[in-house]
């Protein structure tokens, strides 16, 4: 048979059974946009989280009193330092500041500007700053959410903290965070450490918790032990273990997607192998004549399959663009509620695209299989039919 007149006639009957086609396009489209929209959601927030989580210390460590965390006192940093091992030791003021009329709250951060540790972690965050001039009055560092919570409350160039002792501090807006990092920091408040303690009312002597690093990993599980031997109420935790939390988390909620999708493929798989085996009259007579002028059962499997093979592509790449430009570039609405929760502040996510091929590959496979085997299955039993018996 001459190739030419092989795809003409393939042309000819994607266009005679558009109508048929267009269906099995438009589900399959939808079924494909769905999970990868899925996939690249969860993607993108992992890859976020774990490129901030690699910037944090390699452990935190806090002081636990009747099962509660509470403040922990400021000489553990030089006990801790002169465990072998140990580098870039700080202390940290963290916690939440609840505004008391909306029942919003903002998370304050105090850090050391000048520690090592923490201007390796705040050097995407603080750049351009000019620090002497940032240090120079009470200055904060907020969030995108943070400021514009503020701003709907009239608080355009300063908020005033109420602190535990009943009075208030008054503390400058003096930069936004970048957009990029909304989905960790949307309501982040960066300031000095001395004027976070102030406003949480901590001592000069106390820190909610220290981190630091610990280079070589084969030493993390001695480093625990001797931590735990050297103060008996504290809690450690590793960095390996919240991203580990960040992961099956994730993986949990894309799961879910995951077996709906399966249940839904296999669903339409179903039905569509009951449509073709239940051929109508007027294919089976076209198989049929088709075999009477001379074409081989290998000739007619050969149509079918670039005839549906079409419909797949076009589907798979119709659903992965559309689920591209659903989550990174119209941000992914409703579905970003599933994954990130409710916001404690307006939240205008930018989502990093992030993209891993196999994974779409996997998807392909499990999608056009048995697209492909629903089809070919039946068209092989009529192809092998004799063509007078197929076309009565």
């Amino acid at each position: 048979m001459q190739s030419n007149a092989f795809f003409h006639f393939l042309t000819l009957l994607l266009f005679k059974q558009r109508s048929k086609h267009i269906g099995a396009v438009l589900i399959s489209v939808i079924i494909i946009f769905l999970l990868s929209a899925v996939l690249f959601l969860s993607s993108s927030i992992q890859h976020t989280l774990y490129a901030a989580l690699q910037k944090q210390g390699d452990f935190t460590v806090t002081r636990i009193q009747a099962g509660k965390p509470v403040n922990t006192p400021t000489d553990w940093i030089d006990k801790i330092l002169e465990i072998d091992g140990v580098t870039d030791v700080a202390p940290r003021i963290y916690g939440r500041y609840f505004f008391a009329p909306r029942g919003n709250s903002f998370l304050v951060v105090g850090v050391d500007f000048f520690d090592h540790q923490n201007s390796q972690n705040l050097q995407a965050l603080i750049e351009g700053i000019d620090l002497k001039h940032f240090l120079s009055e009470d200055n904060m560092i907020v969030g995108e959410g943070v400021k514009t919570f503020l701003r709907s409350h009239y608080f355009t160039k300063d908020f005033t903290f109420k602190t535990p002792s009943g009075n208030f501090k008054k503390v400058g807006i003096y930069q936004t965070l970048p957009t990029e990092s909304n989905l960790i920091a949307n309501d982040m408040i960066v300031m000095p450490i001395d004027l976070a303690r102030e406003i949480f009312g901590i001592g000069e002597d106390e820190v909610t918790d220290i981190t630091f690093n610990v280079p070589n990993q084969a030493e993390w599980d001695n480093i625990i032990t001797k931590l735990h031997l050297l103060f008996y109420d504290v809690r450690v935790i590793e960095k390996r273990e919240v991203k580990k939390a960040y992961r099956n988390l994730y993986n949990y909620k894309g799961g879910l997607f995951l077996i709906l999708y399966l249940i839904t493929l296999v669903t339409f798989m179903l039905i569509l192998y009951q449509r073709y085996a239940m051929v109508y009259s007027t294919e089976r007579k076209e198989i049929g004549t088709l075999r009477a002028v001379g074409w081989s059962i290998k000739d007619v499997l050969k149509l079918k399959l670039y005839e549906n093979l079409i419909i797949v592509v076009v589907s798979f790449v119709t659903g992965v663009l559309l689920a591209y430009f659903y989550v990174f570039i119209l941000g992914a609405p409703l579905l970003k509620e599933i994954f990130l929760g409710d916001a404690n502040l307006a939240n205008n996510v930018t989502f990093v695209p992030v993209i891993e091929f196999g994974i779409l590959g996997s998807i392909f496979l499990f999608y056009a299989v048995p697209f492909l085997a629903a089809v070919l299955i039946p068209a092989w039993k009529i192809a092998v039919t004799p063509p007078k018996e197929a076309m009565l």
